[in-house]
C-alpha cells in the first residue's frame, strides 16, 4: 500500500493536472437574465442576445465597432495621456494598481474608446464607455477621450454616437472626476452649435454622474431592452423615500414609458435604426441598395 500510495498515486495525480484540457473554457456562456447555458458560437451570432428570453448581454467597443460601422471598417482615436493616479488615492488596494489590473484584464487603456467610421456610407464618430473597465466609471481619461473625440467630430463634421455604460464617476479621482461632466457637456454644445447630431445609446446599466450629465443630453435617446437606467439605487431610494418603487422602475420600458427616453431598441435593429436617424437629421439620403452588415461570426469565416 505504501508503494501505491506514496509512488503510484502521486505520478497520477500529476499527469492529470499536467495534461491541459482539450475543451475551451469560454465554450458556453450562462445567460444572467434566464440562465440558460448558451453555446458560444450561438450567442456570438445573435450579437449576444438571448435567443431564449432575449436578454442584452454586456459587450465591448470590439463588437459595438463591429456591429455599427460599414463592414466593421473604423479607425481608433488614440488615448489622450492623462496625470496617473492625481491624488495618489488608496483604500483596499492604491488606485494605480486597480488601474493596472483594468488595462490587463480588457487590454484597453481606459473605460473609454472612439472611433471614425461610415455608417451606410455617412462620416460618423462612435464612442463606446464600456462597463468591464472599473465600471465604467468616469474619470479624467474619460472625459479627456470625450471632450477630444467630440472636437474632432466638430472639426470633420461628424455625427456623434455615444455607447454609454457606466457606474457613474470615478470616486478614485475626487473632484477631478466630476469636473469632466461639466466638461464633456460644454462638447456636447458644440456639437449642437455645430448642427451635428448626438445619439446616446443607453446600455446596461447607465447611472451615477454619467446619467445626471452628458448621457441624457442626446438630440435622441435610445436604449437596449431592459438596461439600467438611473442616478441613485433603488434601494437607496426606497430607503430615503420611505415608498415602494413600482415594478420595473429605472429600466428601459418604464423610462421610455415616461417620457425621459425616445425608444428602446433591439440591438439587432440598432444599427439601421442609427443609420436612419443620423442620415436624417444630418439631411442625407440613405444608399438605396446597401451591401448587408456581416456579423462577427460571419467576418471570422470570410
Amino acid at each position: 500500500m505504501n508503494w501505491i500510495s506514496n509512488f503510484v498515486r502521486p505520478k497520477i495525480k500529476s499527469w492529470i493536472a499536467g495534461r491541459k484540457s482539450d475543451t475551451p473554457e469560454n465554450l458556453w456562456t450562462k445567460c444572467p437574465g434566464c440562465g440558460e447555458m448558451i453555446f458560444h458560437k450561438d450567442l456570438v451570432a445573435a450579437q449576444f442576445v438571448c435567443p431564449q428570453c432575449a436578454h442584452h448581454l454586456r459587450v465591448g467597443p470590439k463588437e459595438r465597432f463591429a456591429w455599427t460601422f460599414d463592414a466593421g471598417s473604423y479607425e481608433e482615436l488614440p488615448i489622450p495621456p492623462v496625470t496617473a493616479d492625481p491624488l495618489k488615492f488608496r483604500d483596499e488596494k492604491r488606485y494605480s494598481d486597480r488601474i493596472k489590473d483594468a488595462r490587463s484584464k480588457t487590454g484597453r487603456q481606459e473605460a473609454l474608446v472612439a472611433a471614425r467610421g461610415t455608417l451606410d456610407g455617412l462620416p460618423v464618430m462612435i464612442a463606446v464607455q464600456p462597463f468591464d473597465f472599473m465600471g465604467g466609471s468616469l474619470g479624467m481619461g474619460v472625459g479627456e477621450a470625450l471632450v477630444q473625440a467630440m472636437q474632432a467630430a466638430v472639426n470633420e463634421r461628424r455625427p456623434f454616437i455615444l455607447y454609454s455604460s457606466s457606474g457613474g464617476a470615478r470616486m478614485q479621482e475626487g473632484i477631478l472626476s466630476l469636473m469632466q461632466m461639466p466638461r464633456v457637456t460644454i462638447m456636447v454644445d458644440m456639437l449642437d452649435e455645430a448642427r451635428l447630431p448626438y445619439i446616446v445609446v443607453l446600455t446596461d446599466p447607465t447611472t451615477g454622474g454619467v446619467s445626471a450629465s452628458y448621457a441624457m443630453l442626446g438630440d435622441i435617446q435610445i436604449a437596449e431592452p431592459g438596461a439600467l437606467i438611473g442616478f441613485a439605487g433603488q434601494r437607496v431610494i426606497e430607503q430615503t423615500i420611505r415608498e415602494k418603487l413600482p415594478v420595473g422602475f429605472q429600466r428601459a420600458e418604464y423610462l421610455r414609458d415616461h417620457g425621459m427616453v425616445d425608444m428602446v431598441t433591439h440591438r439587432h435593429e440598432l444599427r439601421p435604426t442609427l443609420s436612419r436617424l443620423v442620415h436624417m437629421l444630418m439631411k442625407k439620403p440613405r444608399p438605396k441598395s446597401r451591401v448587408p452588415q456581416l456579423g462577427v461570426a460571419q467576418r471570422s469565416r470570410a
